[in-house]
Formats: C-alpha cells, structure tokens, sequence
C-alpha cells in the first residue's frame, strides 16, 4: 500500500510517499480502507521529534492520527464491526498511521461514522472531538450554568469544543480574530475576544473552566481568568507527572515533567485553580457519544480545505504555516 512516513526526526523534507507491507490485522483488529485523514498539530509535533522522549516510535513511521474509511476485514474476536461498515477513529497513539490506505485498528477505538457527514467532515473530527470531550465532560465535568473559556475557538480543537460547550449547557467564550467572530458565535460563543486588539486576562474573569491549546502566556494568563477552584485544562502547556503515569514512565521522566510543570503548577496553586495536561486517548465509546451529537444536529465539523492523498506533504505545509482559515485540514484517499 501506499502511506506518508518519516525516517527520521525532522521537517517536512522528510516526509516522503513510499510502498508499504499492508497490515495485517489482529484478533481484535479491524482493517480499514481510509477515504480520507486529517491533519493535526500533533502529526507537526511527532515528525519533528516533540516527543520522542515520550512517545519512542520505531522509525520508519507512518503519520496520521485520525480516519474515515470503510472496514475490508475483521479479525475473529471481534464483534462490533462488520466487512462494509462506514467507521471513523483515531487509533491509539502506538498504533498510529492514518496518512496510508490501509491500517489496523483495535475495534475498541473505532465507532460508526456519523451518517450525516461525508468521509472527508468525519475524517476531521476524531483527535479533535476526542480532545473536547475528555477535557470538558470528563476532566472539567462542565455543568449547565458554568462560564466556560475555549482558546482559538476557530482552531481544530475550538471549533468542535465552542460546540460541546455549547450542548453542555455553559456560557462560553472565546478568543478569535474579528475575521472569526461570527463563525464561532455561530458555534456557541457568547463572548469573543478578538486576540488581535484585546487582552482576554484583561476582559474576561470568575470562569469556570479554560481549555488552553496555546500553551506559553496564554495559559499563564488563563489562570488569573479562573474563579477560586476553577481548572486549565492545556493540550498545549507542560506535561505534568500524572500524564507520566499514565504513560507508565519511569520514575526519572516522571520528575523532569514534573520539573517541566513546576511554574505552572505553582502559579495555579497560588491562585487557588488548578492545572492539567491532557493528552487524548483513543476511546471508540466516546465517539459514538460524540456519532450521536453529530447526527443530532449538536455538533459539525468545520473543514478548511481537503487535499487530495498525492499532496499530503502540501497539506502539511498547509496547516504548519497557518494558512487554515478555520477548522481542519483533510486528506482525501478515494
């Protein structure tokens, strides 16, 4: 088969198409024909060598972390899943390589697609509603009522969290560019702060939850935005030594990430908030939560652009250098 991968750490030079083994599935294992991907930040971070410390990929690597397709073969143990089905997915991040036409994936992380979407809206979706949904319904445990703060609302990540926001039933705001404004009121922003011309610490106070995907000054200001007891939630600020056990690292990197959080920690200890990272986990549970919402009308993708699969190094540069108005980048196999 035909995939997208890196032989070594580096930029986007490195990306190159090659011929592949197909994968051959597991017990457990479904085998997907992929119709299209998306294009994250994450796939950024892993080809430049971010987390290598943490995440020690054998190389060469096939990139991609999220997929539509339609399921070819099923592996004897499984059960939920049939030759024909329509499934989306974000594979678990040891078995990523969803830039390619085939992959394996466990049938606990994958979920029916929605029936409403075409396969390039669904492809967009499963790292970045995954994101949302453990950061605000399972971390943050958002309540009707709560204020809830999403950065780069027109982002990826914002786009789909503006909307869970919204169905939970919070008050929520955003930073955004004037451009955006209303694309996310659309979302379910009921306060923009346009990033450009305003400083959100200065603007917004007494929230409930923020879910930072900046990282840097952002987060730090995002704590003096937080009531008492309030959560920043960040997919961008330092890990901390819960994501190190959780990953089930030895003791030495669990200290350097504590190490890493320490200021953070401290400062959102002062304030009397707290701090978490997250990393997503792949959960085909959640999905069909999230295949629900999408079908009921609660939730829809935002696609920028989609590229067709010879020009997926092109797509990459695309979303590297921000050239994505709003929402996701996509990759089209078929």
């Amino acid at each position: 088969m035909k995939a997208y991968l890196i032989e070594e750490y580096g930029a986007l030079s490195g990306v190159r198409a090659a011929e592949i083994p197909d994968p051959e599935p597991g017990a457990d294992d479904v085998l997907v024909r992929i119709h299209a991907a998306s294009v994250n930040p994450l796939d950024l971070r892993i080809r430049d060598g971010d987390f290598k410390r943490i995440l020690p990929y054998r190389l060469p690597l096939v990139l991609g972390n999220d997929l539509a397709g339609v399921v070819v073969r099923v592996g004897p143990a499984v059960t939920r899943f049939s030759v024909g089905d329509e499934v989306y997915a974000r594979p678990r991040k040891d078995r990523i390589g969803t830039f390619a036409e085939l992959i394996a994936v466990h049938q606990d992380d994958l979920a029916p697609k929605p029936a409403a979407l075409s396969m390039a809206e669904a492809a967009s979706l499963p790292l970045v509603a995954l994101t949302s949904w453990q950061a605000l319904v399972d971390r943050a445990q958002v309540r009707p009522g709560q204020k809830v703060l999403v950065h780069a609302g027109a982002g990826g990540v914002g786009t789909i969290a503006l909307q869970l926001a919204r169905h939970l039933g919070a008050q929520v705001a955003t930073t955004a560019s004037a451009a955006d404004a209303d694309l996310v009121g659309k979302l379910g922003a009921d306060v923009v702060v346009d990033y450009r011309t305003q400083d959100f610490a200065e603007v917004l106070e007494g929230y409930d939850v923020v879910l930072d995907s900046l990282g840097g000054e952002t987060l730090e200001k995002s704590l003096r935005v937080l009531r008492p007891g309030g959560k920043a939630i960040s997919i961008a600020g330092p890990p901390d030594a819960a994501f190190a056990r959780e990953l089930g690292a030895p003791v030495v990197l669990r200290q350097a990430m504590n190490a890493l959080s320490f200021r953070t920690r401290r400062s959102a200890k002062r304030q009397g908030v707290a701090y978490s990272f997250l990393f997503m986990k792949a959960r085909g549970d959640q999905l069909r939560e999230i295949t629900r919402l999408v079908d009921a009308g609660e939730i829809r993708p935002v696609v920028d652009r989609v590229f067709p699969f010879d020009r997926t190094r092109e797509a990459m540069e695309y979303a590297e250098k921000g050239r994505a108005k709003a929402g996701k980048v996509v990759i089209a196999m078929v």
